[in-house]
């Protein structure tokens, strides 16, 4: 049986809500945050409730996400998923005019002046909001901590979920491509690997998650640390 989002074939996966489901790490800033599969399922669906009744968006919306690889990202694309929107990633051929709503980093925001909606993730690791932003532009940590922890999609998504693929394209690449990386449910992922473009989106972050595997995303890895960060993490697979 299809899933109805990635979203939720990824919480769907989830075999203790309790342990940690994504823990993110910045060699360069030293940030360490863990979220257990409650924690980062109460963040997408703030993510989704934002979404869907302060922007009105939902199925045949677009989303544009600009990035990096964060824990704040990944509750947005899940959010966004979840909603039943079409993700568009950097690159992909899209029409600006046709953007629901863009999110993007304090630095990108000049970027999009073309677009109506704009919203700035400040990827605080404390998830802290973000001060002085242009006039119209709305700060992501502030406005999504109102709104619900829980979320039930009254329906499914019926059209494109990441860069123009439906979510059986996606949820399908994403079973192959943890299976060609020998990832199984509960093991405990190491990786450094990014996670912007689409097929990375897929292979580097879906994929863990939609097998039930828990993902530890390095960002500026320094590989004279990693050995000992997989032994900390009880990593039992690392991907570089």
């Amino acid at each position: 049986m299809s899933a109805p989002t990635i979203t939720s074939a990824v919480f769907d996966a989830v075999g203790d809500w309790s342990q940690p489901l994504l823990t993110y790490y910045d060699h360069a800033s030293g940030e360490r945050t863990e979220l257990s599969g409650a924690t980062l399922g109460n963040w997408a669906a703030k993510s989704a409730n934002f979404f869907v009744d302060e922007l009105g968006l939902g199925p045949d919306d677009e989303i544009l996400v600009d990035l990096p690889e964060h824990w704040q990202t990944a509750a947005i694309l899940l959010g966004a998923w979840w909603a039943g929107t079409h993700v568009r990633l950097p690159g992909s051929h899209l029409e600006r005019s046709a953007l629901g709503a863009v999110v993007t980093s304090a630095g990108a925001v000049s970027g999009y002046d073309d677009v109506d909606e704009v919203l700035v993730a400040s990827l605080d690791p404390f998830a802290m909001g973000v001060r002085d932003l242009p006039v119209g532009v709305t700060d992501f940590a502030s406005a999504v901590r109102v709104h619900g922890d829980q979320y039930s999609p009254s329906r499914g998504a019926t059209g494109p979920a990441l860069d123009g693929e439906p979510t059986d394209s996606v949820l399908s690449a994403a079973r192959g491509a943890a299976e060609t990386d020998g990832i199984v449910r509960g093991t405990r992922v190491l990786t450094t690997r990014p996670w912007r473009a689409t097929e990375q989106v897929v292979a580097n972050l879906v994929a863990p998650l939609v097998v039930g595997a828990s993902l530890i995303t390095v960002s500026h890895g320094d590989e004279t640390r990693l050995a000992g960060l997989a032994d900390t993490e009880r990593a039992g697979l690392t991907l570089r």
